[in-house]
């Protein structure tokens, strides 16, 4: 006897009526699931315009790796395993009812032939029974995580009723799982076909039922067969209308997400936004995919300092404003949206982003959080609402061109008695320009590194000028503010200076010391095919050790972590480079818990140094990161690779009394230790001031 699926067991031969009515109910469930669908898809239609290219093969490749993969939760192997045994079981199961649709309606009705038989057909019953399984396995990870685990990241503050929603879509996916298996269940025990032993877990479950009457069987088959196949339909259309339509939005904004440099901000609207259909119709669709998973609040800095900061709320508040988007005026197709910043926002609650990318980093979803927040300063500004140290810090940008209300003929002070003399870019060939940046010009505490730095570099031979007075604020962390049309001036200014470089050699090198700067020169101005090269100074220094143009004279010791910054990790992808120059210098590299992608945020980015501390303050990044590395065994150094880590960290070493533990030090001040000629030492813990 060949091995076959019998068509609607049970089911035709005494309750005919089932049949049709299932296929009615069928046809009606994916017609609210349809015009649900189309019901977000209008909201988000009405957002502006924004154009996504389309590399096909890139995104696929992506789309495999991130949504049907979900590769953004492999450091939480609970919850990858979690999510792909619920995923892939879902995806197996409804294939399996698809296959069997079609061997039953497409293979038998029109071609008079059949799909599931033989061979064949004992494989699917396997896999259907093993991913049933894996299903359940699943389900029951996410409820003991969820009611019983608990993670504070999952808290909602902003449907605080819907724990129900989440409540729901678990206990209907396992109520199917369990109907599902009841009934295969059921069925091998009334019919006892030879091939039962290929559905396991069924043949397994159906010897308990195996001494009850056939009727007493048939009766329970067809009851759990419709529990079964009423809860299947009513999750598939109710699918649009709870949290669950997140398995939706989230697959298309990660095929959708932005491929573009992370560190380039795309900028939609310099004007701001106040309302939400002032949002483009891509991130109207990030907000309606965001799965509450909280991953963003465990990564942010400023939940560090305001735990009821939470950039995960920021986005549940923009997708609720969106839902009440559906409520149109018929008549005139006027749409009835209040100001976000009159009825969603306060000042402060956005004011505390760093837009350090943390957050972007770790959502499963490819949410742009920090550009959306960003979005909503610009409006901010052009209202005037921010602090006054904030306002104080654009005023200075606006007439000098740097945050310390300093002449910009003080700029290049910082050079003054170097030898050989520092030269003039913009009048003196060079191969290679040092964009300095504030910090590392006028910050006291920053002054002697670049002095440092400088020498280094010369002892390489390589050949670089400055642009002097002319230097502005790179607008990096200006434009990240929100205010636009000052960076857009400070750029301009930048590269009004950048055309007078009278280049050397073919050679036409920008590098700078600040990773803000980094960022901003490399990912937002434009060279127009110029050749320019844009490095940071830790890319800089490990070619010229690789090369042997730096005479590093003796090797250091002792034991030193060193901390990401986020504009050079993050957002552009350097990690190894300083790492390696560390090791170059003799140094053994203690990796802080938090690093790479995973670094935690000084707290300086996004203007919040140019800010005063919120009231609510508990603790600052920078003194949570310090402690952090205090708290590694022997590690006697901080190592910074950024004019603003140094100033930050080295203030937080105070605050929490780590001095004479923990010394904070430029990479650059490693180096030019090791290029001195005294005999070999461990690297000291005190500060040099």
């Amino acid at each position: 006897m060949e091995p076959i699926r019998p068509f609607f067991f049970n089911i035709r031969e005494s309750h005919a009526w089932a049949e049709p009515v299932t296929y009615i109910l069928g046809f009606v469930a994916a017609a609210l699931f349809a015009y649900g669908v189309y019901r977000h898809v209008r909201l988000w239609r009405l957002g502006q315009p924004e154009k996504v290219p389309m590399p096909w093969k890139e995104r696929i490749k992506a789309f495999v790796k991130f949504a049907m993969l979900q590769g953004r939760l492999v450091p939480d192997r609970y919850a990858l395993l979690m999510h792909l045994s619920i995923f892939f079981g879902m995806v197996v199961l409804f294939m399996g009812t698809a296959l069997a649709t079609l061997d039953q309606d497409v293979a038998h009705l029109i071609f008079d032939a059949r799909l599931l038989k033989g061979q064949f057909y004992l494989y699917f019953k396997l896999a259907l029974d093993i991913f049933a399984v894996v299903f359940l396995a699943g389900l029951c990870m996410a409820f003991y995580r969820r009611y019983v685990l608990k993670p504070s990241r999952l808290k909602n503050l902003v449907y605080p009723t819907f724990p129900l929603d989440s409540f729901y879509m678990l206990a209907i996916l396992a109520f199917i799982a369990l109907t599902g298996l009841l009934v295969e269940a059921l069925r091998l025990a009334a019919s006892s076909p030879p091939w039962a032993h290929w559905s396991p877990v069924g043949n397994l479950i159906a010897g308990a039922f195996r001494s009850v009457p056939q009727d007493t069987m048939r009766t329970a088959h067809f009851a759990l067969w419709s529990a079964h196949g009423l809860a299947a339909l009513a999750f598939i259309a109710l699918i649009p209308h709870s949290k669950a339509f997140h398995i939706v939005s989230s697959a298309i904004s990660v095929f959708l997400r932005n491929l573009g440099a992370p560190g380039a901000l795309v900028v939609s609207r310099p004007e701001g936004v106040e309302k939400i259909t002032d949002f483009t119709w891509r991130q109207l669709l990030q907000f309606d995919a965001c799965t509450w998973c909280g991953r963003c609040v465990e990564v942010c800095p400023a939940n560090i300092s305001v735990p009821s900061f939470s950039a995960k709320n920021i986005i549940l508040k923009l997708d609720q404003a969106m839902l009440r988007l559906s409520k149109v005026n018929g008549k005139t197709g006027e749409i009835a949206a209040q100001s976000l910043h009159d009825s969603t926002f306060t000042a402060s609650e956005l004011w505390l982003c760093t837009t350090c990318r943390g957050c972007e980093e770790v959502c499963p979803a490819f949410i742009e959080q920090p550009r959306a927040i960003i979005d909503l300063r610009r409006h901010l500004v052009n209202q005037g609402a921010m602090d006054k140290m904030l306002q104080a810090a654009l005023n200075s940008l606006s007439r000098y061109g740097n945050s310390f209300n300093k002449s910009d003929r003080m700029r290049p002070r910082w050079a003054a008695g170097l030898q050989p003399k520092i030269k003039d870019a913009r009048k003196e060939p060079v191969e290679a320009v040092w964009f300095v940046g504030d910090y590392a010009s006028y910050d006291p505490r920053v002054i002697e590194v670049t002095q440092a730095t400088a020498k280094i570099l010369q002892q390489a031979g390589l050949d670089f000028g400055i642009l002097m007075e002319a230097e502005r604020n790179s607008g990096n962390d200006v434009r990240r503010v929100g205010e636009e049309g000052l960076f857009e001036m400070l750029r301009d200014k930048n590269m009004e200076a950048f055309d007078k470089v009278q280049w050397k050699n073919g050679s036409k090198l920008i590098f700078t010391t600040d990773p803000h700067s980094y960022n901003t020169l490399k990912n937002e101005y434009s060279f127009n095919g110029q050749g320019v090269t844009v490095k940071h100074y830790t890319e800089l220094l490990d070619e010229l050790i690789a090369k042997g143009r730096l005479p590093l004279k003796r090797k250091l010791s002792g034991r030193v972590t060193f901390h990401d910054p986020c504009y050079l990790g993050r957002y552009n992808g350097v990690y190894e480079p300083p790492r390696r120059i560390i090791r170059a210098l003799g140094l053994e590299l203690i990796e802080m818990p938090r690093h790479c992608e995973r670094s935690l945020c000084c707290g300086a980015g996004g203007g919040r140094i140019w800010m005063e501390d919120q009231p609510d303050i508990q603790e600052r990044p920078a003194e949570n990161r310090v402690k952090e590395a205090a708290a590694l065994e022997n590690v006697t150094t901080l190592v910074v690779a950024c004019p603003k880590d140094l100033a930050m960290f080295r203030d937080a070493v105070k605050t929490t009394g780590n001095e004479g533990r923990l010394a904070v030090k430029d990479l650059g001040e490693l180096v030019a230790e090791a290029m001195k000629e005294e005999q070999p030492g461990a690297v000291q813990t005190k500060e040099s001031t």
